[in-house]
């Protein structure tokens, strides 16, 4: 089955909206971009290596508890809005889903 992009990007813009209305957003942010392994034997370093070639810094973690392995990857100091978050994770999302990584959400620092 596809992956459904339209779905996936109303989900990021009605987040950054909920985000925005109940906390307010920083102009300014690292933007984190999370994918979870999804067939068995995906392997994160391809993923990381072309990841990082389009400028993400990524870093892969361990499955912890409950906690399922991730790798996040970075795009750094990047102007918040929602329509430049979805950029950056369709760009990421369409290197990972070939790699046997699906998407799971994104997260802000700065």
């Amino acid at each position: 089955m596809p992956h459904d992009f339209t779905a996936q990007r109303a989900e990021t813009v009605a987040a950054f909206n909920d985000l925005q209305a109940e906390h307010g957003l920083p102009e300014v942010a690292d933007v984190d971009y999370f994918f979870v392994p999804a067939s068995d034997g995906a392997d994160w370093r391809p993923l990381a290596e072309e990841l990082s070639r389009e400028g993400f810094a990524c870093e892969f973690f361990e499955a912890e508890g409950e906690d399922a392995p991730y790798l996040a990857a970075t795009l750094p100091d990047q102007i918040i809005s929602a329509t430049g978050i979805w950029i950056g994770e369709e760009l990421a999302t369409r290197t990972a889903l070939p790699h046997g990584f699906a998407p799971d959400g994104w997260g802000l620092e700065g």
